[in-house]
C-alpha cells in the first residue's frame, strides 16, 4: 500500500517532526509513506472573502499537481464524515479489498481546501472529534 500525505504549510515544531519520524518508521513495514509539504500562501490581515478564495485556489493548484492520477484522494475537511478509529480502519481495509492500493490524504492550509481539490477528492473525512 502507498500512502501520500499532502499538507499545505510546513511543520516547525521539533516534537511534531520527531513524532512523524517515529510513526514513519513504524509504518514502513506496512506501507510506503510519502509526506509532501507545500508552501502556504500568505494571507493578509483582514483579507476579503474573494482574496481568501484566490489563496485557496492557488494552494489548490499546487495540491492537484502533487496528486498522482491513480491515487484515491481523501480530503481532510471539517464538513467530511467523522469515523471512529475502528470505522476508519475498516474503511481502509475495505478499500484495499476493492483494489485500492494508493491513498493520498490532503490537509489544506489555514483557510481550508479549495473547491477544485474537494471535487477531486474521492472521500471527505473529518478528524475534528476523532477518538484514538
Amino acid at each position: 500500500m502507498n500512502i501520500t500525505i499532502i499538507s499545505v504549510g510546513k511543520l516547525k515544531e521539533k516534537y511534531l517532526k520527531l513524532a512523524i519520524e517515529e510513526y514513519s518508521k513504524r509504518l514502513q513495514r506496512y506501507c510506503k509513506l510519502d509526506i509532501i509539504e507545500l508552501n502556504d500562501e500568505k494571507t493578509p490581515d483582514n483579507a476579503s472573502e474573494k482574496e481568501e478564495e484566490q489563496i485557496k485556489d492557488k494552494e489548490g493548484k499546487a495540491i492537484l499537481k502533487a496528486i498522482k492520477d491513480n491515487s484515491y484522494v481523501i480530503a481532510l475537511d471539517l464538513k467530511g464524515k467523522m469515523l471512529s478509529s475502528e470505522e476508519f480502519a475498516s474503511f481502509i481495509q475495505d478499500s484495499t479489498v476493492r483494489g485500492i492500493s494508493s491513498f493520498t490524504f490532503v490537509i489544506g492550509g489555514s483557510l481550508g481546501i479549495s473547491r477544485v481539490v474537494l471535487s477531486r477528492a474521492d472521500y471527505k473525512l473529518c478528524f475534528s472529534k476523532m477518538t484514538f
